[in-house]
């Protein structure tokens, strides 16, 4: 089954790729077949970046942060299928990198980092989609984001 009838399958749809003309980096960076992309934020369908905004803990619960690391794993497939043109191509989910903007106190990071990690795993199921992974709680995340991840994938050349 291809990526695009595994997302329908599942009844998920992939925003635009963010915006990022103003930005002084590439959100996909490649090396070979090898991509990295750089920190993603929640944003909406159209690819602008959207709420909730906040520490986790205090203004975002860890269900809503949860949720809004599951839609920036559509976010970084969005990134990646701009990039190479089919999300077929992804050979093998390397590394997620997720950071949470986390309210004294809060040690639930984990727990949130999952929503990424989930989805990604339901969409290109544990031969590829499993990864390494690092989830860390930040005192601060640009924007008042409550999350950002980033990640590494293997693309077939």
């Amino acid at each position: 089954m291809s990526i695009e009838a595994r997302l329908q399958e599942l009844g998920l749809q992939l925003p635009q790729p963010m915006n990022t003309d103003a930005l002084p980096f590439d959100l996909v960076r490649a090396d070979g077949n090898h991509l990295y992309l750089s920190g993603h934020v929640p944003t909406d369908l159209n690819g602008v970046m959207s709420g909730p905004s906040g520490s986790v803990g205090t203004e975002v619960s860890a269900a809503q942060a949860y949720e809004t690391a599951a839609g920036i794993a559509l976010g970084l497939c969005a990134s990646i299928k701009a990039h190479v043109g089919d999300l077929d191509r992804v050979e093998k989910w390397l590394k997620i990198f997720g950071m949470v903007n986390a309210a004294p106190g809060f040690n639930k990071i984990p727990a949130v980092i999952n929503g990424c990690s989930d989805t990604v795993l339901q969409i290109f199921g544990p031969k590829i989609g499993a990864h390494a992974r690092s989830a860390v709680g930040m005192a601060e995340l640009p924007f008042s984001v409550p999350v950002e991840i980033e990640a590494e994938v293997r693309i077939q050349s």
